[in-house]
């Protein structure tokens, strides 16, 4: 699927709309967090992207965020400790899943004959901790982790990079690099702090403006509560350049030790899809255009918002 259609909107100044949580959606329907639920639930994951254009996203996103060697590694000292007591495969398992995900999704666009409608955006998520931009690596580890992603989900077929949940301006600057030669749009997303501004302490403004000049063509606020995303509205907004908000509902509820277990988030139901649906009304009217939900949304509140952009 072309992108075209995609800048077209956005060029005529017209509102696209994203899907919501997929990993918190995947617990909320019974399934036991390992591996991103990819091989003990595909089909649950299939129905929840099938979900999500039914719902009338305009853009589909793989379930491959946190989805990388990285993670699979830091629950052991390093990669060679991960050899000695890991198990076996673990060093290619992430990008057999990254594969797998892609898949998935491609074929609920096929199942749902909008394979030549929807785009494909392909997830990636920060080094480390969304929440933690402390323990983001240096740059050059930064640019190294962010290349091997990209040239995995560009390997499958995608049509967009979506680089999501960015707390810091130096990994930022490595994922935008790491994206450069592979003929693909980019979008990236930033985590706003309770001010406004990102995690790091550093400018939410300085951030998103440097994003641009760098090759991003739309920023976007993600993974904060509603209030938090409406405060940070005014540092990303420029005219004449795509920009986007996706609250998180609910509340952060932290894993355990066991790796297995994936962060949860409680209270979902206070805040109904009509709720959400309003707010993002209010963000259409700052100035927005993209519109979707982090973790805690689901195809109910993504479908409440399709019906008031039409």
């Amino acid at each position: 699927m072309s992108y075209n259609t995609i800048n077209e909107k956005l060029l005529g100044g017209l509102p696209v709309l994203l899907d919501g949580g997929i990993g918190t959606e995947v617990m909320k329907r019974g399934v036991r967090w390992r591996q991103h639920g990819i091989e003990d639930a595909p089909d649950i994951i299939r129905d929840i992207h099938i979900d999500y254009l039914n719902a009338g996203v305009d853009i589909l996103t793989t379930h491959t965020f946190n989805l990388t060697k990285r993670n699979f590694i830091n629950f052991f000292r390093d990669g060679e400790h991960m050899t000695l007591i890991g198990a076996s495969g673990l060093s290619s398992k992430a990008d057999e899943l990254c594969r797998s995900s892609v898949s998935l999704a491609k074929e609920a666009l096929t199942e749902t004959g909008k394979s030549e409608t929807v785009p494909l955006a392909g997830s990636i998520s920060p080094v480390m901790h969304i929440f933690r931009p402390d323990l983001s690596p240096p740059k050059n580890d930064c640019l190294a982790h962010h290349r091997e992603c990209v040239e995995v989900l560009s390997g499958c077929g995608i049509d967009l990079i979506f680089f999501e949940g960015m707390n810091n301006i130096r990994e930022a600057q490595a994922a935008l690099e790491a994206a450069r030669g592979f003929d693909l749009p980019v979008w990236m997303s930033f985590v706003p702090d309770m001010d406004g501004n990102l995690l790091s302490g550093e400018l939410l403004q300085s951030a998103a403006d440097f994003a641009r000049s760098q090759g991003a063509e739309a920023v976007l606020v993600s993974a904060g509560s509603m209030p938090m995303i409406t405060k940070s509205l005014p540092n990303i907004i420029i005219n004449g350049s795509p920009s986007g908000a996706k609250a998180i509902i609910g509340r952060y509820s932290p894993p355990s030790w066991k790796p297995d277990f994936y962060p949860r988030f409680e209270n979902t139901e206070e805040i109904l899809p009509g709720t959400y649906a309003r707010e993002a009304q209010g963000w259409l009217n700052q100035g927005v255009q993209i519109i979707g939900g982090s973790s805690g949304t689901t195809p109910e509140h993504i479908r409440a918002v399709r019906e008031i952009i039409g």
